[in-house]
């Protein structure tokens, strides 16, 4: 991890990726801190870069944004990536983009309001210089969507 991190760490990390909204007493309380010490640590952990932010979690369709596609995207050439994820930074319905060892390059998370707007982000994407191949896939229902991580206690000792 980089930085030292104890099992009380671990424990108020793990509070906060299940509720980002509890409070410092409450934090203090469950790993036996005074809120001082909770709200000092939880600012290490910030300022150490392990917490990045905070964010609420929406249902896109609440929102009317009904379609969610995943695009594979293949690049001709490594000298393109720069523009391409510019690109990429600069569009509000690709909602997450991961560079890939294999077949494709990409792997863009899109979430759109309906096929109309996919279709046009396709063709957006497309016409980005080096782009040479795309695969679109939509999501039809979502499983599972956690967006915590496993948290794993160290062994004291």
């Amino acid at each position: 991890m980089g930085k030292k991190v104890d099992n009380i760490d671990l424990n108020i990390l793990t509070l906060l990726l299940n509720n980002a909204r509890v409070n410092s007493s409450e934090i203090a309380d469950k790993v036996s801190l005074s809120p001082s010490a909770a709200i000092e640590r939880i600012k290490k952990l910030e300022n150490n870069g392990i917490i990045t932010g905070y964010t609420a979690i929406v249902d896109p369709a609440k929102l009317g944004k009904d379609v969610m596609a995943l695009m594979s995207v293949a690049i001709e050439h490594p000298k393109y990536n720069d523009v391409f994820i510019k690109s990429v930074a600069l569009n509000n319905h690709i909602t997450e983009c991961f560079y890939l060892a294999g077949e494709f390059d990409y792997q863009l998370k899109i979430i759109t309001d309906n096929t109309a707007t996919l279709e046009r982000l396709l063709n957006t994407i497309k016409s980005i210089p080096g782009v040479s191949k795309t695969k679109t896939n939509i999501v039809l229902s979502v499983t599972k969507n956690d967006h915590n991580i496993a948290i794993d206690l160290k062994e004291e000792g």
